[in-house]
C-alpha cells in the first residue's frame, strides 16, 4: 500500500498531519519515562534529519563553501547569525538566506530557502565524499538557463510538505502546513504519534489504556511494518506510484527488501526493518554484526533453525553475509554507495536488478 493510502486510513502514520498541535507533548516529556531510548535516539541521523541553518555543523565547520561551474559561482557564507547562499554569473549576483539544512553528515546535506512565497532547494548540496559541493539530487542536468535557475529549484507545495513531513516533526498539524513552527529532526511523536492522551492515561494509572493510546510500531505485521518505515524511506507502493527506475531505487530500503525472495508474497515477520535496525540507535556499520540475524534462518551447519520456511545454508561462507548478499550500489549523482536491501544471490557480471 502507498503511504498516501496509509495516511488516509484511521490511526497514526508517519507524516500524517491531522492531529492538533495541543495533542503533542514534545520529546522532553517522552524522555522522562523513556530515558534510555531518548538518550540513544539523540545521537542518530534521524534525530538530526533537519536543522535550522545556523545549527548545521557542516556549515559551521567550513564557514565558507564555494564551487564554480562556469559561468556560475556558488557560495555558502556566514552572514551575522545565519547563512546565505549566492550565485553569480560574473555580472549579477542573487543572494538568499538559507533557512534549513536537511540531512546529517552520513551522505551529505541539502539546503532550503524561501523566495517569492515558495520553498526552494539550493542548486548545490554538500557531499561528504567530496567534502564540498556539487549539483543537488533532483535538479535538472546540464547548464541552468539563467541566474534564477542556477540559484535553486522551486519545490511544488506537495513535495515541500512531504519533505518536511519526513525530516521534521509537527510541520503539518490540523491539516495545516506550518514549516516555521516545525521541530527539527524526527522526534518521538513523528513515529509514535501525538502523546498527550497517552501521557494523561499513564499519569492517571490507566496503564493498559495508555499503552493503546500511543502507536508501538513493533506491533505491526510485516507488510505494515515495512510500509511504516517506507513512509519516509519509500515502500513498494510509493516507488510504483513515482515510477522510479534503475539504481536510484537502491536508496529505498523497504522497497528493495520487499523484492527479496526470502520476503515472500505476504511478508515474513522475521525479516522487517526492525529485525536488524533499532530505530532508537545509530546505524551499525559493522557488516559481521548482522550475521546472527542471517544465520537464524540460514544456519552454519545446514540444520533447520526455524519451522517456518527455513533457508538453506550458504555453501561459501558463514561470515559477513551482507557483504555478498546485500552489495552496495553507488548513485553517481550522490557520490555515495547505498547498501542494497534486495537480499539475493549475486551472480558475476549481473547488473543492478530493478
Amino acid at each position: 500500500m502507498s503511504t498516501e493510502a496509509r495516511v488516509e486510513s484511521p490511526g497514526w502514520w508517519p507524516s500524517k498531519g491531522t492531529a492538533a498541535r495541543d495533542e503533542f507533548v514534545g520529546e522532553e516529556l517522552c524522555a522522562k519515562c523513556h530515558a534510555k531510548e531518548a538518550d540513544a535516539w539523540s545521537t542518530t541521523p534521524m534525530a538530526h534529519a533537519s536543522m535550522h541553518a545556523p545549527d548545521s555543523q557542516i556549515l559551521q565547520k567550513f564557514q565558507t563553501l564555494t564551487t564554480t561551474t562556469p559561468p556560475y559561482t556558488y557560495v555558502f557564507a556566514k552572514s551575522g547569525e545565519g547563512w546565505i547562499f549566492s550565485v553569480s554569473d560574473g555580472h549579477q549576483t542573487i543572494t538568499e538566506p538559507v533557512l534549513w539544512a536537511f540531512g546529517f553528515n552520513h551522505k551529505g546535506q541539502a539546503y532550503l530557502f524561501d523566495r517569492a512565497d515558495a520553498t526552494y532547494d539550493t542548486r548545490m548540496s554538500y557531499y561528504k565524499a567530496l567534502q564540498g559541493l556539487d549539483v543537488a539530487t533532483g535538479h535538472p542536468e546540464g547548464m541552468p538557463e539563467d541566474l534564477e535557475a542556477a540559484l535553486g529549484r522551486r519545490m511544488p507545495k506537495e513535495e515541500t510538505t512531504h519533505c518536511f513531513g519526513c525530516h521534521t516533526t509537527e510541520s503539518t498539524v490540523g491539516n495545516r502546513f506550518e514549516p516555521s513552527r516545525a521541530i527539527p529532526g524526527v522526534s518521538c511523536e513523528a513515529c509514535h504519534g501525538p502523546g498527550a492522551k497517552h501521557v494523561a492515561a499513564m499519569r492517571s494509572g490507566r496503564i493498559e489504556q495508555g499503552r493503546q493510546l500511543i502507536l508501538n510500531p513493533r506491533r505491526l505485521g510485516p507488510v505494515a511494518s515495512l510500509d511504516f518505515c517506507g513512509a519516509c524511506h519509500r515502500s513498494w507502493g510509493d516507488v510504483l506510484e513515482a515510477g522510479t527506475k534503475g539504481v536510484r531505487n537502491v536508496r529505498f530500503q523497504p522497497y528493495r527488501l520487499e523484492q527479496s525472495l526470502c520476503w515472500g508474497k505476504n511478508g515474513d515477520a522475521r525479516l522487517m526493518c526492525i529485525t536488524c535496525h533499532n530505530p532508537h540507535e545509530g546505524l551499525v556499520t559493522d557488516v559481521a554484526s548482522y550475521d546472527p540475524k542471517c544465520l537464524a534462518c540460514h544456519s552454519q551447519a545446514g540444520e533447520v533453525t526455524s519451522r517456518e520456511r527455513p533457508g538453506k545454508a550458504c555453501p561459501v561462507e558463514t561470515k559477513s553475509c551482507a557483504s555478498c548478499h546485500m552489495p552496495p550500489a553507488e548513485i553517481s549523482s550522490m557520490h555515495a554507495p547505498f547498501v542494497d536491501h534486495r537480499i539475493r544471490i549475486v551472480k558475476e557480471g549481473e547488473g543492478f536488478p530493478d
